[in-house]
């Protein structure tokens, strides 16, 4: 079966598919300001497990790689998994929230130089790669969004 390309996916599937509506929502204002503008981005994750890697990459965010991300000041939206084949098989898609695109390229580095995800990469990896493609896309809020939970 041919590999579906994030923008197949993403055209298939109208957003609020696989998004709740909470995530299009307008940022909180920390002043209460509804003029200030925010930073803060979300970042759309979409992987492509190995053949039959799948369950192997969920026990990983499972058990690691969601925790590490906190440690990073990587916040976790939510994560998803679609209902249909030929995604339901081999596809996490999962939205992450940085204080800012600066923040976010700092995040990363600190995660992937951290000893301990090093290790969980290494070891979960034993038996061969988790994951065959990885599609990244910032987002910001609109600001006629309702606000996030």
């Amino acid at each position: 079966m041919s590999a579906v390309k994030r923008r197949t996916l993403l055209q298939a599937l109208p957003a609020a598919t696989f998004l709740p509506a909470s995530l299009w929502a307008a940022s909180q204002q920390d002043s209460g300001s509804p003029m200030k503008a925010s930073t803060k981005v979300y970042e759309l994750r979409v992987y492509q497990a190995a053949p039959g890697k799948l369950g192997e990459l969920l026990a990983r965010f499972r058990d690691h790689t969601a925790k590490l991300f906190d440690r990073h000041g990587i916040k976790n939206v939510a994560y998803w998994t679609p209902v249909d084949e030929p995604q339901k098989s081999n596809t996490l898609i999962y939205i992450l929230q940085h204080p800012s695109r600066e923040a976010a390229t700092a995040n990363w580095k600190s995660f992937q130089d951290d000893p301990e995800w090093k290790s969980v990469r290494e070891k979960s990896e034993a038996n061969g790669k988790l994951v065959e493609k990885v599609d990244s896309t910032f987002l910001t809020l609109t600001d006629f969004s309702p606000p996030l939970r």
